[in-house]
């Protein structure tokens, strides 16, 4: 999501601080042998970097983008960052039975325990992840809630109330901006304020953008205290209903998220849904922006976020 600009701007106005990527230098004239080796593993990196960086590209493309504007020696750990949050993401999504899912989690618990022993899997997303941490010194428990929070939100039930949302947002959105506050040297307990407020946002209004799409799979994860509050049953957003109480219920959650945020990109989308009156449904919602890339380099070059 593109709050992560927001972070990476609040990073580059503090002072650009950021440790530099160093790179590998080739081997001495030692040998034909040692040179290719060289080689090859640089080629193996570069693959790793473009598998990466597409994948972001791919399923989280405002995230992509605002990585572009990061500092050229903090882009492939962005990407890194990214793209193992996003291998997590859609665990749930792609299994039929809690079980794989549970093996999925498992297998990136010990992926990361493998990196901070210098033992990464053979895997481009541990691979440059296990650069990520030894270039940037990233701190293991934002790794491990990250895993732990997205384990225990395998389960197809809907949110108890909008505290349950926000706990689940900031073990997973808030941790992934420390994690890039860290990448980018930034080490502040006000940045670590913002990034958490940053972050629960970031993860109310990914719970709204995604409705539609779980509505169509039967599925509603919106906290079930407010849809009680209105009268609202899960069946009214299976069915895609948009009377007056329905979107109620997507004004109380994103009023949530404002509050905690008001001037950085999710505003886009607070704003858009409020011209379309809260209908989660309605079609303008679904569009990507094409003009994001121009909005958010404008933002950038203007220090605004």
């Amino acid at each position: 999501m593109a709050m992560a600009g927001s972070v990476a701007g609040a990073a580059l106005r503090r002072g650009r601080i950021g440790l530099r990527h160093r790179l590998a230098r080739p081997p001495g004239l030692g040998g034909g042998r040692a040179a290719a080796d060289w080689s090859r593993s640089r080629a193996a990196a570069g693959g790793a970097v473009q598998y990466c960086a597409e994948l972001v590209r791919k399923r989280d493309y405002e995230g992509f983008l605002c990585s572009l504007l990061l500092p050229a020696e903090s882009r492939t750990s962005a990407f890194a960052l990214r793209a193992f949050n996003v291998e997590l993401a859609q665990i749930k999504d792609s299994i039929t039975q809690k079980t794989t899912g549970l093996m999925r989690m498992q297998f990136w618990r010990e992926a990361v325990e493998d990196i901070y022993c210098d033992n990464p899997p053979h895997q481009p997303v541990a691979t440059e992840l296990w650069r990520a941490v030894k270039r940037h010194n990233l701190t293991k428990m934002w790794f491990m809630k990250i895993i732990d929070e997205r384990e225990k939100n395998l389960d197809d039930r809907a949110y108890r109330n909008i505290q349950e949302l926000e706990t689940y947002a900031e073990n997973t959105q808030s941790a992934l901006l420390y994690l890039t506050l860290e990448m980018l040297g930034v080490r502040d307990i006000h940045a670590d304020h913002a990034a958490s407020h940053i972050g629960k946002a970031q993860g109310i209004v990914t719970c709204l953008r995604a409705t539609p799409y779980h509505s169509t799979r039967q599925k509603v994860f919106l906290p079930m205290d407010i849809c009680m509050l209105h009268g609202v049953s899960q069946e009214d957003f299976i069915r895609g209903k948009q009377e007056k109480n329905v979107r109620d219920v997507i004004y109380d959650i994103a009023s949530q998220a404002h509050i905690h945020l008001e001037h950085v990109a999710l505003d886009d989308f607070l704003h858009n849904m409020q011209k379309v009156d809260f209908n989660i449904f309605h079609p303008s919602l679904q569009k990507k922006s094409t003009l994001l890339p121009l909005h958010l380099y404008i933002r950038s070059w203007r220090k605004t976020y």
